[in-house]
């Protein structure tokens, strides 16, 4: 890539880490490959909230240079940002956030940028809107009632003006909208006359199709086959599954078709998109997969995690596991919960027979973090987390929903046990005194030695491969884009670390006939899942290391994996690639694809 390159990255995680697109940003800034091809980096996104102070705007790792809504100043930008202040009724806050890599101590600085949008100038917003609407077809005044949209409506004129402003409007600068939040702006950048911006859409999912799968009762076994044969006939997802224009994401993910460059995280993602609309078919649409943590530890390091795993169990259900199974995870339907219990059934009836035990941490929750003083009251007053009770600040609303499987699994197994930790954070000061005092966050990744991420829709899926590196077995299923980027690293060679549980597969169901296969429902998904869980169960039970010597071959062989699926090489291979395509792209072809 050429010197002085600038990519602004627009994005809702701007100052935290909410999900994936936070840890994409984290691999990215301690990216030594990315550092070195990009000499400037901006993250722009909406102010959430005004309240608390100025060292609270940027995060803790934060340095806030210039915020209008504290009167602080500290950079020579002030007077061009009060500029802009003005003419848009906007607050702006604006600084540095560390990334920091904490086991290679690789360091960044990106610039940040946080508009206040509550009370935009409406002349501003409004032609904007006519501007969204004439060249791209877009109808905010069907959306604009929901904040969730018309908020990065509002951020989009501002950003680019703070752009200019800033000197990274120049020719070098790439506008990445990682997903729909950040379409507003690359629009933005694209309708700009005095400036060559580049675009690219970051599609971490595909809001529409995440809907789908995740709202029709067939889940990821009737969508993926509808969407194949869908393919095979030339239609689209809005003459299978009905107009999808009222949905605000629908529409700003299609505008999509306007930038440089659609980067996918997956597979999936690019067939997903290319369902979308028949202009999907011939968008500039390149894999980018995201990368996964490689680092690697001895054999001793691992069973020292495991052993510190196996204690807390002794500790809070009095027996010592011989096995380790974890899943670190949102509690969100798409992560297809349900069919860890059900794998984990065929598992118990096999270990009755093999005299094995195993324990199975469930480090999820739907809600923030449980103050520590909660926590140590629940723990002592009803044996937290071995058992819960409704209501605040203990179960939510869905985490109770699941826990009633989990006490039914509980109930009727012996030698598999689930101890469901509904908090953020694994270590003493967020889950208990009854933790050893020297745990980790990285020890439930160091110490398990089965991971599962079986999820109904996954574009890609890191948290499912954190524990490769360090020897873990990952069980993922076949729509998690991960597993294409293991294929593509394997040459589709079949590894015993990963192993990969396709619910998607039908043995009996007409696969050509798109208004059948709409009809795979609950029942017929549950008999599905029922055989590919048995069978995903005895593949677990075949590769679970039996000595310190298989052990050892699983950390070897999960670091190499690991490595070649590390963030330089997501980096180098695929983000850099597809950049590079978008800096290249004459300004012409880019108006042209306009409709």
């Amino acid at each position: 890539m050429a010197n002085d390159t600038t990519v602004a990255h627009v994005t809702h995680e701007a100052v935290g880490k909410i999900g994936g697109i936070g840890a994409v940003l984290q691999g990215l800034f301690t990216c030594n490959t990315y550092l070195d091809k990009v000499d400037r980096s901006i993250i722009i996104g909406p102010l959430f909230t005004t309240e608390g102070s100025v060292s609270d705007r940027l995060g803790e790792d934060g340095e806030v240079l210039y915020s209008s809504i504290d009167g602080f100043v500290n950079t020579g930008y002030a007077q061009a940002f009060r500029k802009i202040e003005n003419f848009f009724n906007a607050g702006i806050v604006y600084g540095r956030r560390m990334f920091v890599d904490e086991h290679t101590g690789t360091k960044s600085s990106p610039e940040v940028l946080l508009v206040d949008v509550k009370h935009l100038d409406k002349g501003a917003v409004n032609e904007f809107k006519r501007r969204l609407f004439e060249e791209f077809g877009i109808r905010s005044h069907l959306y604009e009632h929901l904040w969730e949209y018309e908020q990065y409506i509002r951020l989009a004129p501002v950003a680019i003006a703070v752009l200019k402003a800033i000197g990274a409007a120049k020719d070098s600068t790439t506008i990445i909208a990682h997903e729909f939040m950040g379409m507003p702006t690359a629009l933005a950048a694209i309708l700009e006359p005095s400036c060559d911006f580049k675009t690219a859409f970051y599609a971490h999912e595909v809001a529409t199709m995440r809907r789908i799968v995740e709202e029709r009762p067939g889940h990821d076994t009737m969508f993926y086959n509808v969407m194949k044969q869908a393919h095979d006939n030339t239609v689209y997802v809005n003459e299978v599954f009905g107009d999808q224009s009222s949905y605000f994401k629908h529409a700003l993910v299609e505008a999509s078709k306007y930038c440089d460059r659609i980067c996918a995280v997956g597979d999936d993602v690019v067939r997903e998109l290319r369902f979308l609309a028949p202009e999907f078919e011939a968008a500039d649409i390149d894999i980018v997969y995201n990368g996964i943590p490689a680092y690697q530890i001895s054999t001793a390091e691992k069973l020292a995690s495991k052993a510190k795993l196996q204690t807390y169990c002794e500790t809070l259900l009095g027996y010592k596991p011989d096995f380790v199974f974890t899943h670190v995870t949102r509690l969100v339907r798409s992560k297809g919960l349900w069919r860890d219990l059900l794998v984990l059934k065929y598992i118990e009836n096999e270990f009755r027979e093999q005299g094995k035990t195993a324990v199975f941490f469930l480090l999820s929750t739907e809600v923030h973090r449980r103050r520590s003083r909660d926590v140590y009251n629940m723990e002592s007053g009803y044996n937290w987390p071995v058992a819960h009770r409704e209501g605040w600040p203990d179960l939510s609303g869905g985490e109770a929903g699941f826990y009633t499987a989990i006490q039914e699994f509980n109930a009727q197994s012996r030698n598999i046990k689930i101890i469901f930790i509904n908090q953020f954070g694994f270590k003493p000061k967020y889950c208990g005194q009854r933790m050893p005092e020297d745990m980790k966050f990285i020890d439930i990744r160091k110490g398990s030695d089965v991971e599962f991420g079986q999820s109904i829709y996954e574009p890609f899926g890191i948290a499912q491969l954190e524990p490769l590196t360090f020897g873990g077995i990952c069980v993922v299923s076949s729509v998690c884009g991960c597993a294409g980027f293991l294929q593509d690293v394997t040459n589709g060679e079949n590894v015993k670390n990963v192993i990969v549980a396709d619910y998607t597969y039908l043995e009996n169901q007409d696969h050509t006939d798109i208004e059948a296969l709409l009809q795979i429902d609950r029942p017929i998904r549950n008999q599905i899942e029922a055989s590919v869980s048995e069978r995903v169960a005895k593949e677990v039970v075949a590769r679970l290391p039996q000595n310190e010597s298989e052990i050892e071959d699983l950390v070897q062989t999960g670091y190499g994996l690991a490595k070649n699926m590390s963030w330089e090489v997501a980096v180098r291979d695929y983000l850099l690639v597809s950049l590079q395509k978008a800096l290249d792209k004459k300004p012409s072809q880019a108006i042209h694809t306009k409709a």
